[in-house]
Formats: C-alpha cells, sequence, structure tokens
C-alpha cells in the first residue's frame, strides 16, 4: 500500500522520460517560496533584537551636524521597524536569488548557468560596492556640507527628524546601488545584441556630460560632490565598454536567415 502511495506521488511529479511535470514544477516552486519567507520572518525577528545598532549605523554619518528628534509618538519605534524590515528584505535577497538560480538550472545549458551565475554574483557584489560608497564617501560628505556648507544664519540650528533622515538615507543607497549595476546592464544588453562597444564608444562623449548632469542633480550644489559621484560613474562607463567587447556577440548570417526565415512564416 505505501509502495503504491509513492509511486502515484512520483508519478504526478516525474514524466515517463524523467522530467518533471507541471505539478512537480509548482510544488517545488511553492518549497522555495515557502523557504524564502520563513528566512524572511526569522531575519525580521533577529534584526529587531538590534535595530538599535541599525538606527546608530545610520545616524552615526550625521552626527556632530544634526540633533535628531522625533516629532510623532510613533516615529521612533517606525524607523525602527521599517529599518528591521529592510534589513530582513537584504538578508533573504541572496537566498531568493539562490533559489530562483536552483529553480532554473535543470533547463539551462551549461553556458547558460554560467551567465545566471555571474548575473546573480556580479549584481549583489555591484549594489554593496555601490551602497557601501554612499555610506562611506557620499553621505558623509553630503551632510556635512548640507549642515555647514551654506554660511550665513547662525541662529538657525540643523535639527532633522529621524523619519526625514532616514528617507535620505535609504534613498541615496538605492540610487547609488542601482548606479552601479552599470556593468551588469551592459552585459546582459551586450549578451542580447542590444548594445556592442562600438556603440559606447562612438556615444561617450554624450554619456559623460550626462553622468555630470546627473551627479549635479543628485548631490549638493559643489564641483567636490559633483565630482565625487561622477567620476567613479564615468569609470564604471568605461568597465561597461571593456566588458561589452567580451560578452557581445553579433548575429552570424545564418541566425539572421533564420529570423527571416520565421518572420514568413
Amino acid at each position: 500500500m505505501a509502495t503504491n502511495l509513492k509511486r502515484k506521488k512520483k508519478a504526478e511529479v516525474m514524466e515517463d522520460d524523467g522530467s518533471m511535470t507541471l505539478t512537480g514544477h509548482l510544488k517545488e516552486l511553492r518549497n522555495r517560496l515557502i523557504i524564502c519567507a520563513v528566512v524572511f520572518v526569522v531575519s525580521v525577528v533577529i534584526t529587531l533584537m538590534y535595530a538599535d545598532r541599525l538606527i546608530d549605523l545610520l545616524t552615526a554619518m550625521g552626527q556632530g551636524y544634526y540633533t535628531f528628534v522625533s516629532i510623532a509618538p510613533q516615529e521612533k519605534l517606525m524607523q525602527y521597524f521599517r529599518v528591521s524590515l529592510l534589513a530582513a528584505f537584504v538578508i533573504t535577497v541572496p537566498v531568493a536569488l539562490y533559489q530562483i538560480y536552483a529553480f532554473a538550472k535543470p533547463g539551462l545549458k551549461k553556458s547558460e548557468t554560467f551567465f545566471l551565475k555571474l548575473v546573480i554574483l556580479l549584481g549583489l557584489a555591484l549594489f554593496c560596492v555601490g551602497v557601501l560608497f554612499a555610506y562611506k564617501l557620499m553621505m558623509p560628505f553630503m551632510l556635512r556640507f548640507l549642515s555647514t556648507g551654506i554660511e550665513g544664519a547662525e541662529y538657525i540650528q540643523t535639527t532633522t527628524s529621524i523619519e526625514s533622515y532616514v528617507n535620505l538615507c535609504l534613498t541615496m543607497f538605492v540610487i547609488f546601488g542601482c548606479v552601479f549595476e552599470m556593468p551588469l546592464v551592459t552585459i546582459i544588453l551586450s549578451k542580447m545584441g542590444i548594445i556592442y562597444p562600438e556603440l559606447l564608444k562612438k556615444v561617450r562623449g554624450v554619456a559623460i556630460v550626462c553622468i555630470f548632469l546627473v551627479a549635479a542633480v543628485v548631490t549638493p550644489p559643489d564641483i567636490v560632490s559633483q565630482c565625487m559621484v561622477a567620476l567613479p560613474m564615468v569609470l564604471l562607463y568605461f568597465i561597461s565598454i571593456f566588458l561589452s567587447g567580451i560578452f557581445y556577440k553579433p548575429k552570424s548570417d545564418h541566425e539572421d536567415e533564420d529570423d527571416d526565415t520565421e518572420d514568413d512564416e
């Protein structure tokens, strides 16, 4: 009886040729989502225990320049929960990406598996580097400039609510984390054949001007902070040109003929 039940369950998830059925894929997806949910919940509980230390890490950049206040009864508590949820999300992201990789791996070729690994690892690494750059270099300089860089009106106290401060920090972290993903985006688009090294070299002058314009928008109005943002972005752009040359594969004539044949059909 038990043996027949095991065979029946196996038949529900496996085809005769050894491939997994749709039901089997859905069950596997459900199990992987459950793993991600469990990791997130456990991470929330753990990070709540260290929420005060996480807030200390954020406010350390502005201490000496700002006096932090809570202007609403629930504001301080809500920021503790907010930072804890964000930290739990950050912890869960690598687990979720691994689950995506493990779910997709059986249906990928060896070269596609390597490319997916590269995208996941490089994406995580670049985002972390961008956040670290903002935390260590950009944010302290920006906060110092915004509090003391404008002369006059010395009687005005530099006080900020903890909610506004956390909003600014998280916004800048996301911006710089996304900006540092430029090489990864270039790799993906080059692999798809959408962009190529010659195009990036041709428009590099326009791209550099645009980079400095973006840096001027997201930074205080001084040349030093603008250069601190623009120069890493320019460096990333030239790195992107180099990576595009590695991963770009132009379509062969044979592939173009196949595409034309499919369009005719």
